[in-house]
């Protein structure tokens, strides 16, 4: 099986989405990717036991993509041998009252991880520079200050919110918190393929909504968007990682390889050391429960 160099995937220059393959071929069966999986992800979760106990840093893991790009899967198969003591995923879905009278970022920062802890975003704090930037009139809900119509959302606008984004990324990182940002890159006729399964398996029929059509229609300016906000927030504490993703199986096997490899480099974590007196009596203390 071929092996994979992280920073193939890591977003370190200004990049064009169209010019990017949506495939990538490891160069092995389906079964044998699925196998390598199994054994990263166990690697992962006794990694996790360990940073749970170590207690020094938080691990926010992002994941964004089109409609039917395999955000849920891939949170399932990557994750499936963690403690679930040490993770939390959270679904951000469209703004209740309550948020909205927030600003953008605060609901995010309720649910970012504890030290010792993974946080998984299913969609994140980047709908705020995605969705409502394809549908500029979901701004005008937030009633923000100086935004009173339509033409107030302008490019100087968008700048604002990424470098509001990217302040708030630095700041997580400064205290503890190691980000990855996964862009599941899907190509259209993929994306057309997964919805004609949804109508077409009866099984999948309830994750289909007409909306995934409509959103279809704006592929070009999603794709854009995307594109735009990636290239301004992609930074040394907070990458990107554009994950080829037509095929599951291989858009999962990455992202583990990318979490391991990357979470390996960090020498300071590790087991607690007991206290010196305790470790002293440990004898003593086996020998009290057994004379129980």
């Amino acid at each position: 099986m071929k092996k994979i160099k992280i920073d193939r995937f890591k977003v370190t220059d200004s990049v064009a989405l169209e010019k990017l393959k949506t495939t990538y071929d490891l160069e092995a069966s389906e079964e044998k990717i699925e196998k390598e999986l199994e054994e990263v992800r166990v690697t992962l979760g006794k990694l996790q036991d360990t940073m749970y106990a170590h207690g020094k840093y938080a691990v926010l893991v992002c994941i964004q993509g089109m409609d039917t790009a395999g955000k849920d899967s891939m949170i399932r198969e990557v994750f499936k041998d963690f403690n679930t003591r040490g993770i939390v995923v959270h679904s951000f879905k469209t703004p209740t009252p309550l948020e909205l009278k927030h600003d953008y970022l605060w609901r995010h920062y309720l649910r970012l991880p504890a030290r010792g802890k993974f946080g998984i975003f299913n969609r994140t704090h980047y709908e705020n520079v995605l969705v409502t930037r394809v549908h500029p009139q979901y701004i005008l809900g937030e009633n923000l200050p100086n935004v009173t119509s339509l033409e107030d959302i302008d490019e100087a606008f968008w700048e604002k919110r990424f470098k509001e984004i990217n302040n708030f990324e630095q700041h997580i990182a400064d205290n503890g918190t190691i980000v990855f940002k996964f862009f599941l890159h899907l190509s259209k006729s993929e994306q057309k393929d997964r919805l004609l399964r949804r109508l077409e398996k009866k099984e999948k029929n309830w994750k289909f909504s007409p909306g995934d059509l409509k959103e279809r229609e704006l592929w070009d300016t999603y794709q854009h968007c995307y594109e735009d906000a990636i290239n301004k927030t992609s930074k040394s504490h907070a990458p990107w990682y554009i994950i080829p993703s037509d095929d599951k199986a291989t858009a999962r096997y990455i992202v583990a390889r990318i979490l391991l490899d990357t979470l390996q480099t960090y020498n300071d974590i590790e087991e607690p050391e007991l206290d010196d007196d305790i470790k002293a009596h440990l004898e003593t203390y086996k020998r009290q429960l057994e004379n129980e």
